[in-house]
C-alpha cells in the first residue's frame, strides 16, 4: 500500500513542518494562492456546507481547514507525521475542527470506496512516484455524482523557467529541490489519467502568483500552475 510513496519528498516536507503556518515563511507561497483555490473548488462543488471533503495530501492543514470554516466535514490524510501534527495543532489553536489521518490514499480507497462527496489533491500529483495511481485512488475515494479537484504543474519550458529556476534559484520563494521537472505534468496526461479512472473532465483553471504583491487569482492561462476540475459519474 505504500509503493507510491517518495520517502525523500515526505522527509524534505517533514523538516519544513513548522513553517507551514508562517505566511512570511518557505510555504508563504501556499497561503496566496490558496483563497483562489478555496473559491474555485467551492464553486466547482456547488457549495461546502455539510460536504464530506478529502484532502488528499494535507501538509499542515492549510487547505482541509479552510474547506472545514466553510461548513465542510473536512478530512486531510499526508504521509508526513510532523506536517499532521502541526495541522492538528493549529486546528486546536484556530478552533476550526476538521480530521488529520496519517494514511496512502491508495490504502483509504479500499477502505472508504465512495464516501466523499468532494476529493481535493493539490501541489502532490508532482511530488508521487505514479501521479496516474493516486487519481484513481481519489476517483475510488469519491461517491457517485462527486466532485474532484487536481492541481499541479505543467511541464513545458515555462514553467520550467518560472516555477525552478524563478522561484527555487532566483527569487527563493520556495525551498531548492521542490520540484523536480521530470515529473511535472501535462493537462493532456492528467486528463488522460482521469478518464481512466472513470471521470469526466468538467474545466481547468490556471494559477497565477504574483511574487512582488503577493497575490494570486485564477487565469484561463494553463501554461504553468492549473487547477482540473472532474466528476464522478452519478
Amino acid at each position: 500500500m505504500n509503493a507510491n510513496v517518495d520517502h525523500e519528498e515526505i522527509a524534505r516536507f517533514g523538516k519544513l513542518a513548522a513553517t507551514w503556518w508562517d505566511p512570511r515563511g518557505e510555504m508563504g507561497p501556499l497561503h496566496s494562492i490558496n483563497p483562489p483555490r478555496v473559491r474555485y473548488i467551492e464553486q466547482c462543488a456547488g457549495g461546502l456546507q455539510g460536504k464530506r471533503t478529502l484532502d488528499v495530501g494535507c501538509g499542515g492543514g492549510i487547505l482541509t481547514e479552510a474547506l472545514a470554516a466553510r461548513g465542510a466535514e473536512a478530512t486531510g490524510i499526508d504521509l508526513a507525521e510532523a506536517s499532521l501534527e502541526v495541522a492538528r495543532l493549529h486546528g486546536l489553536e484556530s478552533g476550526v475542527k476538521a480530521h488529520y489521518r496519517k494514511v496512502p490514499a491508495e490504502q483509504l480507497a479500499q477502505e472508504m470506496p465512495g464516501a466523499f462527496d468532494l476529493v481535493c489533491c493539490l501541489e502532490m500529483l508532482e511530488h508521487v512516484p505514479d501521479p496516474a495511481q493516486t487519481v484513481a485512488a481519489c476517483a475510488r475515494l469519491t461517491a457517485p455524482g462527486g466532485t474532484l479537484v487536481f492541481s499541479t504543474i505543467n511541464r513545458n519550458p515555462k514553467a520550467y523557467a518560472l516555477t525552478i529556476l524563478g522561484a527555487e534559484y532566483v527569487m527563493n520563494l520556495i525551498p531548492r529541490g521542490t520540484h523536480d521537472y521530470a515529473k511535472f505534468i501535462r493537462p493532456s496526461e492528467l486528463a488522460q489519467w482521469a478518464r481512466g479512472a472513470g471521470l469526466e473532465v468538467v474545466g481547468m483553471k490556471g494559477l497565477r502568483y504574483n511574487p512582488l504583491s503577493k497575490s494570486a487569482g485564477l487565469t484561463d492561462n494553463v501554461d504553468v500552475n492549473y487547477l482540473m476540475h472532474c466528476r464522478k459519474p452519478a
